[in-house]
């Protein structure tokens, strides 16, 4: 059977071949520095900001997995860093049953211990599943922070378990085939997976069928979303697989409600005022490691790019700075950008930006449409990242 994810078509390339040497890794936070790295010189003679456009970044095919690690901005998060409200127990549980879950993993592959674990928790709990957790509730309540802190918690080898957004997953598939990640990922004794999303059938097929065959191999899973297993693609798609896809899906984890409200107490933030060309290209010549790109050409590379490159496309930039921010063209141009923001956030790469505002860049029609909490999220941290660049503009 040939598994197909139509957002990873929509999101690919064109003319990557899957499983090639350079195939690109997801998230590529272990990677090769990419080509076409230096800007142009000066006037001075001095070597200019860097241009993302002029960047083809390639990936040892060996990295794909070894870089599946939490990202730089949750290097330090620990259990112990996490402080739940008082006022929300769950928050507090969430951190004594996912420690417990961690300390489960101890062991090569200790099915038994794994299987004791999930006995105590059902007397404890009732589980929707024997194989992993799933960590639901609202932006802002900390679940990145767990899943990372379980990453950390976890008695494993850093080879022996993976952490990565759902997109990267897909893009990991993408890159190795199928076959090759159950092999690869097979050999774990965690998988993590952060922000899960199934924005079509074919994705949900995909990860669906490659977590159950992760499960019969004993690895243990543990996921985070906003939605809760079963709701996931409600209101989307009407077709009877794409339910039985996902009812068979949450029936391998148990859930854990978090409940709380935003510690950031943010929605969707207003975005910041764009500075002008001039305040951009000064910023790009000043600001340490800055790349400085016109924003057309920029989304026109980055079709070009495969997604699951854009870390490393953004790989030691210190500021990205564009010029002539316009609403996106198109879908599939909007999808590819909210890689590119998720990358930087990830990176903590403020953003120097002129035209119009990051609250504009998706159309009405994007952000009512299925995709929208991509959408939100892309808006959300774009916002973030311009107003942490606010420091590196003048007067």
């Amino acid at each position: 059977m040939t598994i197909v994810s139509t957002t990873e078509t929509r999101l690919s390339a064109a003319g990557s071949t899957p499983g090639t040497e350079d195939a690109a890794v997801p998230g590529a936070r272990d990677d090769d520095a990419p080509h076409g790295t230096a800007g142009a010189l000066d006037a001075d003679g001095t070597a200019g900001p860097a241009a993302l456009t002029a960047r083809t970044p390639h990936v040892p095919a060996q990295q794909l997995v070894a870089a599946m690690v939490p990202p730089p901005r949750f290097d330090s998060v620990r259990f112990s860093t996490y402080v739940p409200d008082p006022q929300q127990p769950s928050q507090a549980e969430a951190v004594r049953v996912l420690s417990g879950f961690a300390g489960s993993l101890g062991g090569a592959r200790d099915a038994g211990s794994r299987r004791r674990w999930f006995r105590r928790a059902r007397r404890e709990a009732a589980p929707t599943g024997p194989q992993g957790v799933y960590l639901d509730g609202g932006y802002g309540v900390g679940k990145t922070h767990l899943l990372a802190s379980l990453w950390h918690a976890a008695p494993a080898a850093p080879e022996r378990k993976a952490f990565g957004t759902f997109v990267e997953l897909t893009n990991l598939v993408g890159a190795l085939g199928f076959q090759q990640t159950v092999q690869t990922l097979g050999t774990h004794q965690l998988l993590c997976i952060d922000e899960f999303e199934l924005d079509d059938p074919g994705d949900t097929v995909l990860v669906s069928t490659l977590l159950a065959r992760l499960v019969e191999q004993g690895v243990a899973l543990a996921a985070t979303s906003n939605t809760l297993p079963g709701k996931l693609g409600e209101g989307r798609f009407a077709a009877a697989d794409f339910l039985r896809e996902i009812q068979g899906l949450s029936a391998h984890f148990r859930t854990l409600r978090i409940d709380g409200e935003d510690y950031r107490h943010r929605g969707l933030p207003q975005a910041p005022e764009p500075f002008t060309d001039e305040q951009v290209a000064r910023a790009a010549h000043t600001a340490p490691g800055a790349s400085l790109d016109a924003f057309p050409a920029l989304l026109d590379h980055l079709s070009r790019v495969h997604p699951s490159r854009y870390g490393a496309l953004v790989r030691d930039i210190g500021a990205v700075c564009l010029t002539g921010v316009t609403p996106v063209p198109d879908q599939s141009t909007a999808l590819r950008l909210v890689v590119l923001a998720d990358r930087l956030y990830d990176r903590e790469v403020p953003v120097v930006a002129s035209g119009v505002p990051f609250d504009e860049l998706f159309g009405e029609d994007m952000l009512k449409g299925g995709y929208r909490k991509k959408y939100y999220r892309a808006i959300s941290r774009l916002t973030a990242l311009a107003r942490d660049a606010e420091k590196l503009v003048g007067d």
